[in-house]
């Protein structure tokens, strides 16, 4: 068991590992007028869908920590209750971060940060015409926690139309998460970039109701070889291989290779956690449940 150190909200110490520790975070690049129609565009990285009927994503424009006054994105919404949320890919990252410079009010970010402003079909705010896909938004309302520097204040976006280029979608209208290039925030100045390299998938255990590692042999739970992810794989089947499909597998294996080599559980294991880091779970399960 690991030792753990404690901090309280509200030093430096803890506010700086809350943004390292809840990351990598998507970025909101939310445009927005206030009721003379002056355009703003700032990005936040205080964000993430929260619903889907209706499409509803959270924003939140923080109280400014040097004296708890307010930005220019959440006086705009309370002006006038729309905005677009563009989605930040690593093609306008840099730019992304000029339009975050603390620029006077009725200054257009567009402008300073050299993006291209495309009119929106439902709201009055414009799109990013750079940004890979653009949501137009209807904000229902605006939660202020409090007033202190620093607060949140969670404006609640309804998404009434969604914009995507064209050269990203398929046959199908559908996009790959290795063509969005995406990036996301972290703590203090760093980044992530969602490369091909970083992309995998977690087959999601809706689709059937695993065992739960509760069940498992307690040879496997307790094996020094395979690792937490590994239960979790090997816990997400819903039935074990029976004696019979295991009887056949042995013999199977027996014809091809000297299967003595084999006879060791160490052995075994080693073997089922390279299956299970190349996503063959059923394999694994032969080999781990196959006595020699």
């Amino acid at each position: 068991m690991q030792h753990t150190k404690s901090f309280e909200p509200n030093t430096s110490q803890f506010n700086d590992i809350f943004k390292h520790a809840i990351s990598p975070r998507p970025i909101c690049f939310a445009s927005t007028i206030d009721k003379d129609g002056n355009v703003n565009l700032s990005p936040f990285s205080f964000f993430n869908m929260m619903g889907q009927n209706p499409p509803i994503c959270v924003f939140s424009p923080l109280r400014k920590m040097r004296d708890g006054s307010t930005k220019h994105t959440l006086e705009n919404v309370w002006e006038h209750p729309e905005c677009v949320i563009n989605i930040v890919n690593y093609n306008m990252v840099q730019q992304q971060s000029l339009a975050s410079v603390e620029y006077p009010k009725g200054v257009n970010e567009f402008v300073k940060a050299g993006f291209t402003e495309l009119p929106s079909e439902l709201v009055k705010p414009p799109r990013v015409a750079e940004s890979p896909i653009q949501f137009e938004c209807k904000v229902r309302e605006v939660i202020s926690v409090t007033d202190q520097p620093g607060a949140a204040n969670l404006v609640i976006a309804e998404i009434v139309r969604m914009h995507v280029q064209e050269d990203l979608l398929d046959e199908n209208d559908k996009v790959s998460p290795y063509d969005l290039d995406l990036v996301a925030r972290m703590g203090g100045d760093y980044y992530c970039r969602v490369i091909p390299e970083s992309i995998f998938e977690v087959e999601k255990p809706t689709r059937t109701i695993g065992l739960g590692i509760d069940q498992l042999p307690d040879e496997v739970k307790h094996s020094n070889y395979l690792t937490g992810n590994n239960l979790g794989q090997l816990g997400n089947v819903e039935k074990l291989p029976t004696d019979e499909m295991i009887l056949n597998f042995k013999e199977q294996l027996t014809e091809r290779l000297d299967i003595q080599k084999f006879k060791s559980v160490e052995v075994r294991h080693q073997v089922a956690a390279k299956l299970l880091e190349q996503g063959d779970v059923n394999g694994a399960w032969y080999w781990l449940l196959m006595k020699i």
